[in-house]
């Protein structure tokens, strides 16, 4: 296939390598024109991928109307509080019949509270080729040709095996799904806990701790999740407890990272500056899932803490205490 890779970030420089080892023909576009000038000299992402060589098959623009010439297969990977930009640059250019498209940002958008298949929907038409692909994936591993699984979802089981089929390899395993709601939130929300994960290793809490997060996290996305929409298999799957798992145990992780910083005591505005252009997105996730919550009237007690700590400048330890001092319950209520 003819595959595009909209997004100079490391999940979608690490596709674009997996597409090209499948034998794709795969062109990768970045914002910045004088960026992608550098990779192309360079082949390598110093900035979001370091110490990965880019394989000379894969080729590189900064302009859009060139890297969609010809293309059949979309990869939309701007984090998602970027993506309606590119999708209205997109947009100029867009043709439902043509194009499949493949959506790897997990996130909500603040100012809409729209999933990435609803932004998408809004800007380029509900006539769609849509699928979206999510799991524990990081892309420091995947680019190593780490053994990976994931899962593709659409609402097209014919779109859903031909997105399969394009990415599946030896080292990347890709199973289908027709849950897009719930795969693109389990993707989204993970990414609030993995901070509160990080906030446990900052604090230097333990496993145990980590442990009960993370099981009460996925009871937390799961009540969530099909308040709005989406099934209680796909949080128990890859998207769910899978990619929660890596994104709040992995030094990979800058969700996690985050929130071990947070932990050790560090002012959330300080932790983002130092950051740069790299984005994390369950900051702004936290603020996205918590309107939601409150809107769909879904108790998520962890979702609200962390969206103290990063919005609100409550300290993380009072955060903990106030887990732990909640009123008791049964396990299953």
């Amino acid at each position: 296939m003819n595959a595009v890779v909209l997004s100079d970030g490391a999940w979608g420089t690490a596709l674009a390598v997996t597409l090209v080892g499948n034998g794709h023909r795969v062109r990768q576009w970045g914002p910045f024109p004088d960026y992608i000038s550098e990779m192309r000299g360079t082949r390598r992402n110093t900035r979001f991928l370091p110490g990965v060589e880019l394989p000379p098959e894969l080729e590189l623009t900064g302009d859009m109307e060139e890297a969609l010439d010809g293309a059949e297969l979309v990869v939309l990977a701007s984090p998602s509080q970027y993506a309606r930009s590119v999708l209205a640059t997109f947009a100029q250019f867009h043709d439902p019949r043509r194009y499949t498209l493949v959506n790897v940002a997990k996130g909500i958008e603040t100012s809409s509270l729209k999933r990435m298949s609803e932004l998408c929907a809004e800007i380029l038409g509900n006539d769609l080729n849509y699928s979206v692909l999510s799991g524990p994936s990081h892309a420091e591993e995947v680019v190593k040709k780490a053994p990976t699984a994931v899962v593709v979802g659409s609402s097209s089981a014919e779109i859903a095996e031909t997105v399969r089929d394009a990415f599946m390899n030896e080292s990347f395993r890709v199973y289908t799904s027709d849950d897009v709601v719930g795969i693109e939130l389990g993707g989204a929300l993970k990414n609030v806990f993995a901070i509160a994960a990080g906030v446990i290793d900052g604090m230097k809490l333990g496993a145990n701790p980590k442990a009960a997060l993370m099981t009460r996290g996925i009871a937390e996305m799961g009540r969530l999740g099909i308040a709005l929409g989406g099934r209680q298999e796909t949080f128990s799957g890859l998207s769910g407890i899978g990619d929660m798992i890596v994104t709040c145990c992995s030094g990979h992780s800058r969700n996690r990272a985050v929130g071990e910083r947070l932990g050790r005591g560090e002012r959330i505005d300080d932790i983002i500056e130092s950051m740069g252009m790299v984005v994390a997105e369950g900051v702004a996730t936290a603020a996205s899932a918590k309107e939601l919550a409150d809107a769909n009237g879904v108790d998520t007690p962890i979702i609200n803490e962390v969206y103290a700590a990063v919005h609100e400048g409550k300290d993380p330890r009072k955060g903990v205490r106030d887990l732990m001092m909640r009123k008791a319950k049964r396990e299953t209520d």
